[in-house]
């Protein structure tokens, strides 16, 4: 059975998810995840390397860092995660500039216990004000074990071609136009974005649509808007690709949001 339940508050989101033959599709996230897998060992690959995240082991993504994800075995897998945003964690750590985790898997107690309480107080709708103060003595947590370093800057070209992308999301995907604006064959751009990014253009495309849909659902509570906005066919569509990414259907996660 796959189980996955969605909540959201101080800008942070929380997911606790049971799976056993769900399969997540290569995909990424604007947000920083934190999780902790509980139980049965998740197994994912990022970077062109195999992770294998086993019980207590504290699983960290960085923005945009491509991965997919299944339980290991037919025992299945239970985990926590949590969802933040760069802006708001670089608020908390009073920094300017974005950092990174160096190490995608670590198995440290003391962050692994303040993971497990921030993810219950915003799963059992603790106040706001809680969450908050949780936030803090996390990040505190991720500071003082060093799990961040500075990011490098990322190449001119890909920034610009994330830009072109996500300012034409209602539309049709067209490389060819991309490309020309950079200077580029249609196969340089795909191959260089792929080497940059981890996944396609179109991939990376898609990911955007469900990630703004995503968006659009949780202030607005509107589902067809979100399927015209974002350039989806219609709900079946919408939900098909919703899915893949966040194990529920874009229904279901307004659900678990409102």
């Amino acid at each position: 059975m796959n189980k996955f339940i969605y909540k959201k508050s101080a800008g942070i989101t929380a997911l606790s998810a049971s799976m056993t033959d769900f399969m997540y599709k290569k995909h990424s996230h604007k947000e920083y995840a934190i999780g902790v897998t509980l139980r049965g060992i998740q197994q994912y690959n990022m970077d062109g390397t195999l992770q294998l995240s086993y019980p207590n082991g504290v699983m960290l993504f960085n923005p945009e860092q491509a991965h997919d994800g299944m339980a290991h075995d037919k025992t299945g897998l239970d985990y926590i995660m949590l969802y933040i945003e760069p802006q708001l964690l670089l608020e908390v750590i009073e920094k300017k500039d974005i950092v990174r985790f160096s190490t995608p898997i670590v198995y440290d107690y003391g962050l692994e216990q303040k993971i497990l309480s921030l993810s219950h107080a915003i799963l059992s709708d603790k106040d706001e004000a809680l969450c908050s103060e949780l936030l803090l003595s996390l990040t505190d947590s991720l500071i003082h074990t060093n799990l961040s370093t500075d990011d490098k800057k990322g190449n001119a070209l890909i920034r610009k071609a994330k830009d072109m992308l996500h300012s034409n999301l209602e539309k049709v995907l067209k490389l060819e136009e991309i490309s020309k604006e950079l200077h580029l064959s249609k196969f340089q751009f795909i191959r260089l974005f792929n080497a940059h990014t981890g996944v396609s253009p179109y991939q990376y495309f898609l990911n955007c649509k469900i990630e703004r849909a995503k968006q659009l659902i949780e202030k607005n509570g509107d589902i067809y808007s979100a399927v015209a906005e974002c350039g989806f066919v219609d709900l079946t569509h919408l939900n098909k690709h919703f899915k893949s990414v966040y194990g529920t259907t874009a229904f279901e996660y307004m659900s678990h949001i409102y």
